[in-house]
């Protein structure tokens, strides 16, 4: 039986007080829940606060702070180039990805980043789209076991590790790389990589046409997700959503092709939009199927950085990814902001320096988990309590993005 969004709007719930749901305002047949944080659809770290009336949700309230990361802090006591380790552990899914923003947003600061070469950067975006696969084989996988799906998590985490061992290759670590550094990288490929990697996107094709077919094309999965969760465009604008999430709304916006950085200018591949194929535009099933289509997009992309990698850039004994590392790291004194397409969506670093020291006076990041979230209460109102894990899972959070 298919799930049904209610126009539900009881008469209090938009009023302003952030403590309106005290158990004296509540109605008679209204309740509190709640949900999390020890709860594994809310990602372990994250509670929220439910107002229901039956099954019927009135309100949800999400409670953050629960995982303390405190990157921004961290990053204001480290010089630029020690903070890469902490950049890390913000999406520890999608670290690679992360990587590559933090360290282009410091080399467009420094003025270097027409400097980098041109095979550091294809390395650059070869390991942050194998990554952002990895990312969104767990968001697919784990949202699937979330609506009661357990055999597309263990074939997604299955073709992850193939990824996570590949990028363990590159420079040792499974999941948190400290691989892509400002003005280049820590290590070259290993040599073969090139060959290990193109047999891998041979092995992973037919994967993700059964992916499509096992969990996106199912009916029972259908009639879980369409017209679940629905997110209008204006609203997800207006909360400023991004990623999958607004491109499951129907807007092509994708800052790999917006804002044109690293050699994406020079890669042929599409942006996935949700189309509403099986429900109304922007619902739980929109934003799964984007991501799917993505990973096909991922890969085209990776093929093309493979061919550069082995034709005009090709690996030479001379090469040193390390030769245009700067050694000591002091911008003069400015603000300045910049930002790339994570796996969740805009990851932005705002860096205000004074000119004197190697440490930033002030490091904020948008993580786009934080405004992907902002926005739950939204799609939740009127929904049934049966729905908001499928709600929850639909977005992709990583807390790690949230408590930064």
């Amino acid at each position: 039986m298919n799930s049904i969004q209610y126009d539900y709007k009881p008469d209090h719930h938009v009023r302003s007080d952030p403590n309106k749901y005290r158990v004296e305002n509540l109605r008679s047949e209204e309740m509190i829940l709640s949900l999390g944080p020890q709860h594994p659809s809310t990602h372990g770290v994250l509670r929220l606060e439910v107002v229901s009336d039956g099954e019927l949700i009135v309100d949800v309230v999400p409670h953050l702070g629960y995982l303390h990361r405190c990157f921004e802090k961290h990053a204001e006591n480290l010089p630029f180039n020690q903070i890469i380790p902490f950049v890390d552990r913000m999406d520890y899914l999608a670290a690679m990805n992360s990587e590559h923003v933090y360290a282009m947003a410091v080399e467009r600061m420094l003025g270097i980043e027409n400097d980098i070469p041109k095979r550091v950067e294809y390395i650059r975006v070869l390991v942050a789209e194998l990554n952002r696969l990895a990312s969104h084989f767990v968001a697919i996988g784990t949202y699937a076991m979330d609506i009661g799906a357990y055999t597309p998590f263990l074939w997604l985490m299955r073709d992850r590790e193939h990824i996570q061992r590949m990028l363990e290759w590159v420079c040792g670590a499974r999941m948190l790389y400290n691989y892509i550094w400002i003005g280049g990288l820590f290590y070259d490929l290993p040599v073969g990589f090139e060959q290990r990697c193109r047999e891998f996107l041979v092995y992973l094709k037919p994967k993700l046409q059964e992916l499509q077919e096992l969990v996106i094309e199912n009916e029972i999965f259908v009639r879980r997700t369409a017209n679940i969760g629905v997110l209008p465009l204006s609203m997800a604008i207006n909360y400023g959503c991004t990623g999958p999430v607004l491109r499951g709304s129907g807007l092509r916006w994708d800052l790999r092709r917006a804002d044109a950085y690293s050699v994406y200018p020079e890669l042929d591949f599409e942006i996935p939009v949700g189309q509403g194929l099986v429900g109304t535009v922007g619902d739980c099933w929109d934003r799964n199927h984007v991501r799917v289509l993505e990973c096909r997009e991922s890969l085209r992309i990776i093929e093309q950085c493979l061919d550069q990698l082995e034709g005009t850039y090709k690996r030479t004994t001379d090469f040193d990814p390390q030769a245009f590392v700067p050694k000591k790291i002091r911008p003069k004194a400015m603000e300045f902001y910049a930002r790339g397409e994570g796996a969740k969506g805009e990851l932005g670093f705002y860096i205000k320096t004074d000119g004197k020291s190697d440490v930033p006076v002030r490091m904020k990041a948008r993580g786009p988990s934080f405004h992907n979230l902002s926005v739950i209460h939204e799609l939740s109102r009127g929904a049934l309590l049966a729905d908001l894990v499928a709600v929850i899972g639909s977005l992709d959070l990583v807390m790690g993005e949230v408590d930064r």
